[in-house]
């Protein structure tokens, strides 16, 4: 008995098979890597199993600025309502004492708080004194000397809330991230050849006018490494230079900068090239200091670039020019990058043999003579074909009509 033919067509399911074998993955995709420093500045890392949770306390005032701004808010409020609600407990408890709630207005009986004749009218006074509002229907006589202390503690106790709250909400309002906020990074950064070495660069700017004072870049590397004793350090920070003639971290940000790393002997960087670049796990980390100059308060700003952040073979593009007299910066170029002609071995291996350089850029002038003849003689064409089709004479036919007959 013949097998029974298949319904599915034979060369639909050669295609599946073949469509699927596309699929599999051919290789193993390296995990994303986990960001020490986020792109905002942000602090990739979590605190976790903190037993002395009482430091946070001995600290309240650093801690109350620390809290969101919902929880700041529900605490100035609740320290006014409590104090108000405890000494108006107070003022009652005096007028109590004193037996002033018993008494009836118009009598010769002397009160040590006026018109307090009930929890309410003791809370509208406890709000009164602490707030120095004073509509003066409700006072203190010299009756009760123990109501004479009650006023001089809620004045003391008032001034020191409202001391603690409002520094609190101020510090809040003026915190140095706030003015990091204008401070901005190039998204990538870049490997290129400068003065003839490989050099790791980036740009910032400030993008208010505003200066910042003492302004200074510091960039650590931040990875895994491992000791001759066989311990491993999961994130080891390895502080790196910036290329600068007076050997100082210190930078005049006016306009936008492009900050240089001579990638040499000293840089973790050395061994690195094009090809071993996006397997390393390693981060480039930039921190912008400075003092603010129109509150005097230091800031600082933060970013990281991972090896898939790190471009090879690019430079920056000029965005300061002169108009008018005056330096314009074009912001909308900022991380605008141009390719050049880099090698693509290591600043280890460019010491050793400097002829890969030259060679380098030979082949980059070579390539772009050949680009530009090609131009020119696709120009040249163009132009040919122009003239061709100007000088050529196109038929034209006349048609009359004599008795039916066409003639031409």
């Amino acid at each position: 008995m013949l097998a029974r033919k298949s319904i599915i067509p034979e060369e639909y399911v050669f295609a599946r098979i073949v469509a699927e074998y596309l699929r599999q993955p051919r290789y193993t995709a390296r995990p994303r890597q986990a960001r020490f420093i986020a792109k905002n500045g942000a602090c990739n890392a979590a605190h976790k199993n903190i037993r002395e949770q009482g430091r946070f306390l001995q600290d309240i005032f650093t801690t109350l600025v620390d809290l969101k701004w919902r929880y700041t808010l529900l605490i100035f409020t609740m320290s006014f309502l409590c104090s108000w609600l405890l000494f108006a407990m107070m003022w009652w408890l005096v007028a109590f004492s004193h037996g002033d709630l018993g008494q009836r207005q118009g009598s010769v009986f002397q009160p040590c708080v006026t018109n307090v004749s009930s929890f309410t009218s003791a809370f509208l006074f406890s709000i009164e004194v602490q707030v120095t509002i004073g509509f003066g229907g409700r006072m203190v006589t010299e009756e009760c000397p123990t109501a004479i202390t009650v006023l001089i503690m809620q004045n003391i106790a008032g001034l020191i809330i409202n001391a603690v709250m409002l520094g609190c909400i101020f510090m809040k309002t003026a915190q140095a991230h706030r003015r990091a906020e204008t401070l901005i990074f190039s998204r990538h950064a870049v490997i290129g050849v400068r003065n003839g070495k490989l050099c790791l660069m980036f740009r910032v700017g400030d993008l208010r006018k505003s200066m910042i004072i003492s302004a200074s870049v510091r960039i650590q590397v931040v990875r895994k490494t491992s000791t001759a004793e066989g311990e491993i350090i999961p994130m080891n920070q390895i502080d790196i230079k910036m290329e600068n003639s007076i050997d100082s971290s210190s930078v005049f940000l006016v306009s936008p900068l492009i900050i240089c790393h001579v990638i040499d002997r000293r840089s973790p960087l050395y061994e690195i090239s094009a090809s071993d670049l996006h397997n390393q796990d390693l981060e480039v980390i930039v921190i912008l200091e400075g003092v603010v100059e129109t509150t005097g308060i230091t800031t600082q700003a933060r970013t990281s670039y991972i090896a898939e952040e790190i471009l090879w073979g690019y430079r920056f593009v000029p965005i300061v020019t002169e108009e008018e007299g005056t330096y314009s910066v074009d912001y909308s170029k900022f991380g605008n990058r141009i390719k050049v002609a880099t090698p693509h071995c290591s600043a280890r291996e460019l010491d050793e043999k400097p002829s890969i350089l030259i060679q380098t850029l030979q082949k980059s002038e070579l390539s772009h003579q050949n680009s530009l003849r090609k131009r020119s003689s696709l120009k040249k064409n163009n132009s040919m074909r122009r003239n061709n089709s100007s000088f050529s004479t196109s038929k034209v036919q006349f048609f009359t009509l004599d008795a039916g007959n066409t003639v031409l």
